[in-house]
């Protein structure tokens, strides 16, 4: 069972995304919170597999949450999901370096699928949304800096970064490359051993930030 905490100020939102998720046989919601504070305390207690959390709450707002939560060894496994009206304001690209896993959109019904790749850590979610929120960081990034932690990479490594930061999932990365699923797996398993990433979404963050690659890279 994929355990999930729903995190938001609304309890009408919560109610929406429980009575969904619930109805899935691999998903329990094992606790709700309605700010950023409680949310912490609940993830110490329950350790869920996933957080759906929203940014702006009172008390504590969902980035402070995310940078405690991801910050935290004890809960090194959490995932954490960002809940996004998707206006790309800052409050995302700051949850993005936060340690956020992925994305969800709050006004649409869940992605029941997203909340499972989450739970497993095998990409940034959506890609309908994730990659145009990818793209839109990408443009905010000032003046990217060679980042000497890459040193330590393959060629073959470094290629797999990009494809990551481009948003392509495992099986994606297998296929544009011609590997099987599961070498394109332990390839990026390894850069996030490497350079000590929690998740996909630092390896974006990075590769941007150090120049590995540039807005509409992929697409050139």
């Amino acid at each position: 069972m994929i355990r999930v905490l729903l995190v938001d100020d609304h309890w009408l939102v919560r109610a929406g995304f429980r009575s969904v998720l619930e109805d899935e046989y691999d998903i329990e919601v094992v606790g709700e919170a309605s700010d950023g504070r409680a949310a912490v305390s609940a993830c110490r207690e329950l350790k869920p597999d996933v957080v759906l959390m929203d940014i702006r709450m009172p008390e504590m707002d969902g980035l402070d949450a995310t940078v405690v939560i991801t910050e935290d060894e004890r809960l090194a496994a959490v995932k954490v999901v960002i809940l996004t009206t998707f206006d790309l304001d800052d409050y995302v690209y700051g949850a993005l370096r936060a340690g956020a896993t992925g994305f969800l959109v709050k006004d649409t019904e869940p992605e029941l699928h997203a909340v499972r790749v989450a739970a497993r850590g095998d990409a940034l979610i959506s890609p309908s949304v994730t990659r145009r929120l990818i793209a839109e960081f990408a443009s905010r990034v000032k003046g990217p800096r060679p980042d000497p932690r890459l040193d330590v990479l393959t060629d073959r490594e470094r290629e797999v970064m990009q494809l990551v930061a481009a948003g392509l999932t495992n099986d994606e990365i297998a296929e544009r490359l011609v590997l099987q699923v599961s070498t394109a797996k332990t390839h990026v398993s390894r850069v996030l051993t490497k350079l000590g990433a929690r998740d996909r979404s630092q390896l974006v963050v990075m590769a941007y930030e150090s120049g590995l690659v540039s807005p509409g890279w992929l697409e050139d």
